[in-house]
């Protein structure tokens, strides 16, 4: 799929020369402030739940990742068929049909938060779902304001370009176990491509690639960080192994159709 210059929503031919050379792209106020205020209401009735799908942080018990969103609540099945991310991912990845392989929201509570290793996603996505090739998306929406307080996103700019580097597992750390990056691997794609770190209001929208390696620190600040997650995949790169529950990788590769109607249409 090309740049469409009379549409909004596709991304610009600059656009996609900074995802393809960075491995990330900030796109602000992609999401109004009534439609973030209706994804949060919706989230904080989720997150009360106590079920699986709900992660909790290792020290202070509160709820860190949220996942199956989408069969969840009808506002966040609806969100994940959004233009705004089924558009710009066509242009990234072709006209394949693309699926919602993970939907969740990565929060980080004020003051308790904890931190996300340096890590890249294709490497859980390889070895505990089989997938074979790094072109997965990860779009992202702002849920709260991001600033360089409360535990920002820190991506490692173009480390993707020389494919996958190695990896540990990391089940210590954290709650949630992880495939990580280690120093003497982060440290030298650091001082070639340097870092970048997105911030803005709620409702900017991030789109990052399955190999770039990203972290992000705790939240010490009194605000709090909430930040959506859809990762679409190609049908044809869908999940060989079925390690994980289906609440964090999902198993219907029916593929995403952008929907006419406005997010809050129907809410």
């Amino acid at each position: 799929m090309t740049t469409d210059p009379t549409n909004p929503i596709a991304l610009t031919a600059e656009q996609l020369d900074t995802f393809h050379r960075d491995g990330v792209l900030a796109l602000p106020s992609r999401f109004s402030p009534d439609e973030v205020a209706g994804l949060v209401a919706a989230l904080d009735e989720l997150m009360a739940d106590d079920v699986p799908e709900n992660i909790r942080e290792k020290t202070s018990g509160v709820v860190r990742s949220s996942f199956d969103l989408h069969r969840r609540h009808p506002l966040y099945a609806r969100l994940v068929n959004d233009p705004r991310f089924v558009i710009p991912a066509h242009q990234i990845l072709g006209d394949d049909p693309v699926y919602a392989m993970q939907v969740k929201v990565n929060a980080k509570e004020a003051f308790t938060g904890e931190q996300w290793q340096w890590h890249y996603d294709f490497a859980t996505h390889h070895r505990e779902d089989g997938l074979k090739e790094p072109i997965a998306l990860n779009m992202h929406i702002f849920l709260d304001e991001v600033t360089e307080f409360n535990g920002p996103l820190m991506f490692v700019r173009g480390s993707h370009l020389d494919g996958p580097p190695p990896t540990e597992l990391d089940t210590t750390t954290t709650s949630y176990p992880l495939w990580t990056v280690g120093p003497s691997v982060v440290g030298p794609l650091a001082e070639r491509g340097g870092l970048v770190c997105p911030k803005g209001p709620a409702g900017t929208m991030l789109i990052f690639g399955d190999a770039v390696v990203h972290g992000s620190p705790p939240n010490m600040s009194p605000w709090s960080r909430r930040i959506f997650s859809l990762i679409v995949n190609p049908v044809s790169n869908r999940q060989t192994t079925f390690r994980r529950p289906a609440y964090i990788h999902d198993r219907d590769f029916t593929p995403l159709v952008a929907r006419d109607e406005p997010l809050l249409a129907s809410v």
